[in-house]
């Protein structure tokens, strides 16, 4: 009997290989989807490390999922996040003229490039620490797990010599696609215009021009923060988006079904939405609170992890306009009550979100627009408001409003008034609904659910040692030599030289009649 169980365990039982990863992550809510692939490679037997900064306010030194190798600054990130976020509030709240505005967020864009200033200086400690890097190299990991909105992994990675995952969607070049495949800009809107993929000739005109002036912004105020660190230790033929474009897999947060079609590669895994899963049944409280909407049902708000609260006034007049609605409203607000708030308002520091936008009764999701929220949203089919701040939310929530499921209030606009409008058409126009549970469907449609795919990538990687038969290597070749500029230039004088020897063999020919009729004359 005991060896028949023995036989059936084996036969059952599929061997996994127990790999080593190295993770250099992001705080902040990128760490939030960063946690969820760590747990799961945990589960899976792999032995997970994190770097982290002292001061991280997500990133736990202790935990049963990973451990963890702490780096010592007197820096404080989430500070800087945080003013930052402040500061922006107080821009887009103003009545400026658009130029206006623009030049106040280039005045407060240093404060945020503090953030990698803060980035580089853990590089620093990491390689400065002999006996560290020592240890790091005898662990023998199998791979490097990174997000590339920080270059550390990617650094680390090249460093190591070790393959290198990327969780990501921005890399600190902006969107990652455009590092690492074809983005036709006649088709592909660039970050920041908030355009879809049908582009009138004014848009395609300024998708072009904002596209090559935020890289340029780019490259000089971010790249030489890290491109001097790169010279220092690896030399000058090493630049900073190659050690990108050198990854071996890129676990991409996003699906078609939010994003516009494009280009993609072979080393591209779409994994949007693997953060989300099945509702649990609600604390007993708030049970009661929403099953108390009856047929109305209920709303929620969150602006996220990184809004510590509202303006006073602004809290106010979101308080009012919900104050007004038939439904009832969880909100997560940590800033003081408002006077304005409605019997039919409930206050939150936290909340179970995902399980709130799963139960039956909820109507209406307003959100600033994050990505793994909108993905919360689009898996159970939640129509959204959107309220963007700052990042990337007014482009994620541009691409919802293109798919007909949300609407979107500026802060600078925002009142009692313009949001309980909005919220009304959301909430009463039956399109809204019906095209995100479309969207729903389309997402819930896939042989693997998203976080099985990424982590089978992960340990395709771990088993084969790379992918680099999936990545191209463009890369390496020149700028001059990747858009093709030397073969045209070489065509172009091929042809030049044609058309001069065909017209100096004609004249040639013709004066050489010419001579022979003049002796026949």
């Amino acid at each position: 009997m005991f060896w028949t169980w023995t036989c059936l365990f084996w036969l059952c039982t599929s061997v996994v290989h127990a790999g080593k990863v190295l993770v250099f992550p992001v705080d902040g809510s990128h760490w939030v989807n960063m946690k969820v692939i760590i747990e799961e490679l945990h589960s899976r037997n792999h032995q997970v490390t994190v770097i982290r900064h002292k001061d991280s306010w997500y990133i736990k030194e202790n935990s049963p999922f990973y451990t963890s190798i702490t780096v010592n600054l007197n820096d404080d990130m989430k500070d800087v996040i945080v003013s930052f976020i402040s500061k922006t509030i107080e821009i887009k709240r103003g009545r400026n003229p658009a130029w206006l505005r623009f030049l106040q967020e280039m005045e407060h864009f240093p404060q945020f490039l503090q953030f990698h200033g803060i980035q580089c200086k853990i590089l620093e400690r990491i390689f400065e620490n002999q006996e560290l890097m020592q240890r790091i190299k005898e662990t023998r990991y199998d791979l490097v797990l990174s997000d590339p909105v920080v270059v550390g992994g990617a650094i680390l990675s090249h460093y190591l010599k070790l393959p290198l995952v990327l969780n990501a969607r921005w890399t600190t070049n902006g969107e990652g696609h455009s590092l690492i495949a074809p983005s036709p800009l006649s088709y592909v809107p660039a970050t920041g215009t908030e355009f879809s993929d049908k582009m009138s000739f004014i848009q395609r005109v300024l998708n072009v021009f904002i596209f090559y002036v935020s890289q340029h912004s780019m490259h000089k105020m971010v790249t030489p923060y890290y491109q001097d660190f790169i010279e220092k230790n690896f030399g000058s033929d090493v630049k900073l988006h190659s050690l990108f474009q050198a990854a071996d897999l890129w676990l991409m947060r996003v699906d078609f079904v939010f994003e516009f079609p494009r280009p993609t590669m072979p080393n591209v895994v779409y994994m949007g939405g693997f953060q989300c899963k099945p509702a649990k049944p609600l604390p007993d409280h708030l049970e009661e609170f929403v099953q108390s909407s009856g047929e109305h049902g209920f709303i929620i708000m969150s602006l996220g992890t990184l809004i510590a609260d509202l303006p006073a006034d602004l809290a106010e007049e979101i308080a009012a306009a919900f104050a007004e609605l038939p439904q009832k409203v969880i909100w997560r607000h940590r800033g003081s009550r408002p006077s304005t708030l409605g019997n039919n308002t409930l206050l939150v520091d936290w909340m179970p979100q995902n399980d709130l936008l799963g139960h039956p009764k909820i109507r209406l999701f307003v959100a600033h627009g994050g990505t793994n929220g909108i993905y919360e949203a689009i898996y159970h089919g939640v129509p959204v408001v959107g309220i963007p701040i700052a990042f990337d939310q007014a482009e994620n929530l541009s691409r919802l409003r293109a798919k007909g499921v949300a609407r979107t209030v500026e802060i600078s606009d925002l009142d009692r008034t313009n949001f309980q409008e909005t919220l009304m058409e959301v909430l009463y126009e039956p399109s809204y609904r019906m095209n995100m549970q479309r969207l729903s469907r389309l997402h819930r449609d896939t042989p693997m659910r998203p976080l099985d795919t990424a982590l089978f990538w992960i340990e395709f990687v771990m088993r084969h040692k790379g992918a680099a038969h999936l990545r191209t290597e463009s890369y390496k070749l020149p700028w001059y030599s990747y858009h093709s500029v030397d073969v045209m230039v070489f065509l172009l004088t091929a042809a030049g030289l044609l058309m001069f020897l065909t017209f100096g063999l004609l004249w040639f020919c013709f004066r050489l009649c010419f001579k022979r009729k003049q002796k026949r004359d």
